[in-house]
């Protein structure tokens, strides 16, 4: 039934799943990539950081640190102004904030000035609106194809993180980083200004898709009561990127301290997110057959056979094979917590739901960056590091067994086509304590 109460624009029904979706999602794609620079410059960055700055390992690691943790409170504070305004004044909020960012980092004179203008306008108000907040408001505009859209959103970082790294170590060796980081400002305005002119329609009318996998929107009911799911939700988002950033973050690092070079450090980073690009799309496809939950599993437990294959890697082939097998194995992880929260929550939620899982994923992130570095200050060696990585991995992966477990509910009828269905906003509906309904 339609409610009365609605004060957001709705699209026709239709457009799900329909050629506009498509097109709007190639452009979220186009914007992510370009804003997700924030999630890596600082990870090329590391060294160059720690010998221009003076500082040791766990310090250089604090621009990349802030960045992540202003990532994780945008997702969520930017998710809800998703949910009640949509997605295209905070995008254009991003394209300035990471314009102003960059050149504010470029005139950086000191370590904590440098992170506060990575963690406030490059993080919370410029990269973190391209993450969570973008792949939310996608998963309002498909059903049937809501696993493989949700994947390719995704994959704007990991097109960031491919891109990015090489031309940023590029300029850092022809121009220094400071120039770097007015390129960086620059490219994000002119990029992401003009695809926002492609997210102007309104969300449309979530109308009920027969499918069979768990992709469809209300079939499953939760597995758990709806808030001790979504913290579980994030602690298994935090468990999983802990593990998942010590190659992520430090790979340049590591590949310094073993004499192979930043040069390559870099390449394999790209390579790592490159492959990651592959494998989100394969495991987007795979989760619309099989569901969410087990393809985070599948993706999870991949993860962590790989983390191991790190400890005896210290050449640069063995690297480039294992950071291929890294990118290959675990690209699947993030997406799924965003396709898991649509199973289970409203749309009228979807933006602070999914901004809430995916905050942990970028907590975990950030966490793990600095553990990971600090391991290293007190050991001198990377090994213990990718030890605590796969310990946190185990965490993850006994969350996702547990709710697979008490996730075995039939499905609930398939709704009639017959009468479409919208969600109240939550403008109207969901001012206090998180709920279900």
């Amino acid at each position: 039934m339609i409610s009365s109460m609605s004060a957001t624009p709705i699209g026709k029904s239709g457009d799900i799943d329909g050629s506009y979706a498509w097109v709007r999602l190639v452009a979220s794609v186009i914007i992510s990539g370009a804003g997700g620079v924030g999630l890596w410059s600082s990870v090329v960055l590391l060294s160059v950081t720690e010998s221009h700055f003076g500082v040791d390992r766990a310090a250089s690691s604090l621009p990349y640190t802030a960045a992540m943790v202003g990532i994780l409170v945008g997702n969520i504070v930017i998710g809800r102004m998703v949910d009640r305004w949509g997605v295209v004044k905070p995008v254009l909020l991003a394209a300035v904030s990471l314009a102003v960012g960059y050149t504010g980092s470029a005139n950086s004179t000191s370590l904590w000035e440098l992170a506060l203008f990575q963690g406030v306008l490059v993080g919370a108000l410029g990269t973190s609106v391209t993450f969570g907040p973008l792949i939310a408001a996608i998963t309002l505009w498909f059903v049937r194809y809501r696993g493989i859209a949700v994947a390719l959103v995704a994959c704007g970082s990991y097109v960031a993180g491919t891109v990015w790294p090489p031309i940023i170590q590029y300029l850092i060796d022809n121009i220094g980083w400071r120039d770097t980081h007015l390129t960086i400002a620059a490219a994000c305005f002119v990029v992401m200004v003009p695809m926002t002119l492609l997210l102007r329609r309104p969300p449309p009318v979530q109308v009920p898709v027969a499918v069979g996998s768990a992709a469809f929107s209300g079939v499953r009911p939760p597995p758990l009561p709806s808030n001790a799911l979504q913290v579980l939700l994030i602690i298994a988002g935090i468990a999983c990127c802990v593990a998942m950033s010590m190659p992520q973050v430090h790979i340049v690092a590591y590949c310094v301290d073993l004499d192979i070079g930043a040069a390559r450090g870099a390449n394999m980073l790209a390579l790592m997110l490159g492959l990651g690009i592959v494998s989100r799309i394969v495991f987007g496809f795979v989760m619309d057959r099989i569901g969410a939950a087990r393809t985070l599993l599948i993706g999870s437990s991949l993860q962590a056979v790989c983390l191991l294959l790190y400890l005896p890697a210290d050449s640069v082939v063995s690297l480039y094979l294992v950071s291929a097998l890294f990118g290959l194995f675990q690209g699947g992880i993030v997406p799924s917590y965003a396709v898991l929260v649509r199973d289970y929550f409203p749309a009228s939620q979807a933006g602070t739901r999914v901004g809430l899982v995916l905050s942990g994923t970028i907590g975990g992130m950030a966490l793990g960056g600095w553990m990971s570095g600090a391991i290293y200050d007190l050991t001198l060696s990377y090994q213990a590091a990718f030890l605590n990585g796969s310990a946190w991995n185990l965490v993850n992966i006994t969350i996702v067994v547990l709710l697979l477990w008490f996730g075995r509910k039939p499905p609930l009828p398939v709704p009639s086509f017959r009468t479409p269905m919208v969600e109240t906003p939550l403008i109207s509906r969901w001012p206090g304590v998180l709920s279900r309904s």
